[in-house]
């Protein structure tokens, strides 16, 4: 291509300093190195771990940042050795990777991979250099994949190709939210057909796990969130019951376990609060209950042992369980069989230069998902 080892000028959102709104910004993009692929975003996902970052929550992260990491776009330039995608592909940029090669990505019993941020950040390529810059200052990347850009580079075990008929402003959603709720409940959980499940948080993960719940044939699937306004989508997504916590004088644990009887089969905790996730794990059934912990929590937590000293599961899932590389293209050839319909998440489509106000809608409640078209 035309633009094939330059550096391409492009737009980007810039987050400065924590807790300031994002600036467009006109930004370098360095071609991409050995092993590199440079992305043409079309589109991408405002997700509430954006929000964390931008508040300055996130670990392992780096200011002045670009941030974004749901994101879909068209393969621009491949760095040398590149064999799994070539200029003009369709790709979801992964901010969880699969190297192929660590041990973690050898066993098939796991989805981790030894190079996503928990074992290092991941502000710059592993080269230990940006290929962002902007008003001459080195630009940090944010999960290596930085989706709030018109290009961005990443390493290529951080892209999946995807089909050639995916809409890009749909199935940027399976670059993170859609695929770790949906996950949670399919890989993470195992949820059994005819069981009870409860899902705190309803947001766009949330959301998906209660999709998640419904494909797997539960039998009740109990909602439960703060905001009354988003327990029709929940409802049209497959939940039975939505419940908010303020509307009780007791704890929702509570609540939950007496409309079960025991408390549910699986619970799933999509919001990152210490509370919400003792509530999670205290409202699962006490002897086989496992509670799956999504939300990204930014302080410790204490709990009581005896919560989980009669037989209780409490585990973390990471993108849902999904190896990313081998599993995005089949769940979007999935999608494109209309075996779900993730779009019923997309509740706003907004401009690039809008992105600050896409950001309002997350705060405010307003937005299940937001989606940014360059």
């Amino acid at each position: 291509m035309a633009t094939a080892g330059k550096v391409i000028r492009c737009r980007a959102a810039v987050a400065w300093a924590p807790g300031k709104p994002l600036s467009v910004e006109e930004v370098e993009v360095a071609p991409p190195k050995a092993g590199e692929v440079r992305i043409k975003l079309v589109t991408t996902g405002i997700c509430q771990t954006d929000e964390h970052l931008l508040q300055g929550c996130f670990p392992n992260t780096e200011f002045p940042v670009i941030p974004g990491h749901e994101g879909a776009g068209i393969v621009e330039s491949i760095g040398e050795g590149v064999t799994s995608v070539k200029p003009g592909d369709k790709v979801i940029p992964l901010c969880h990777p699969q190297c192929g090669e660590c041990s973690f990505c050898r066993n098939p019993e796991t989805n981790y991979c030894q190079r996503s941020h928990f074992s290092g950040p991941q502000n710059l390529l592993p080269d230990k250099t940006s290929r962002f810059t902007c008003k001459g200052k080195q630009i940090n990347h944010f999960l290596w994949v930085s989706t709030f850009a018109e290009y961005s580079v990443v390493p290529e075990y951080a892209v999946a190709k995807i089909d050639a008929a995916a809409p890009l402003d749909k199935v940027c959603l399976f670059g993170c939210g859609f695929s770790t709720g949906y996950g949670a409940a399919i890989n993470t959980a195992k949820v059994k057909a005819g069981s009870t499940c409860a899902i705190f948080g309803l947001g766009g993960v949330g959301l998906s796990v209660v999709m998640g719940c419904k494909a797997a044939g539960a039998a009740r699937i109990i909602a439960v969130d703060i905001n009354k306004d988003k327990f029709a989508k929940a409802k049209e997504l497959g939940a039975t019951d939505c419940i908010n916590p303020r509307d009780f004088k007791k704890p929702i644990q509570e609540v939950i376990t007496e409309m079960t009887g025991q408390g549910v089969d699986y619970s799933f905790e999509a919001i990152g609060h210490a509370d919400t996730m003792i509530a999670a794990l205290a409202s699962c059934n006490m002897n086989t209950g496992i509670c799956v912990m999504i939300g990204v929590l930014d302080s410790e937590i204490s709990i009581n042992p005896t919560l989980l000293l009669t037989g209780r599961t409490w585990k973390g899932t990471m993108f849902g369980g999904w190896k990313p590389r081998d599993a995005i293209p089949k769940l979007i050839s999935s999608y494109l069989e209309k075996k779900f319909n993730s779009d019923l998440l997309i509740t706003h489509t907004l401009p690039f230069a809008k992105v600050n106000e896409g950001f309002e809608l997350l705060r405010a409640g307003k937005s299940i998902r937001s989606i940014l078209l360059f």
